[in-house]
């Protein structure tokens, strides 16, 4: 079973994050550079991808999401900087 359910955060260029899921990410990506992605993220590109994780199942992906969204700014930056060191370790 391939992993293909992804959750991921945006860096918009007014610095805020966004969070999202997809099942098709570089899609999703050109829609949101397109301004037909959320509602959210319109106007506030270019993006830069700063966290990506790739579950098996939406439902795993959607509880990832929801358990991120609940996170304070703080737990983000700290989340998306472990996730950067290992991305560069590799």
């Amino acid at each position: 079973m391939e992993a293909n359910h992804m959750v991921y955060i945006l860096k918009c260029k007014d610095g805020s994050l966004y969070t999202g899921y997809t099942n098709d990410f570089d899609r999703r990506l050109r829609m949101h550079e397109q301004g037909k992605g959320a509602k959210y993220t319109r106007g506030r590109g270019p993006f830069e991808v700063v966290y990506q994780q790739a579950f098996l199942t939406k439902e795993e992906a959607m509880q990832e999401e929801y358990r991120i969204k609940q996170l304070t700014r703080p737990y983000k930056e700290q989340m998306i900087s472990s996730y950067q060191e290992k991305v560069d370790s590799k």
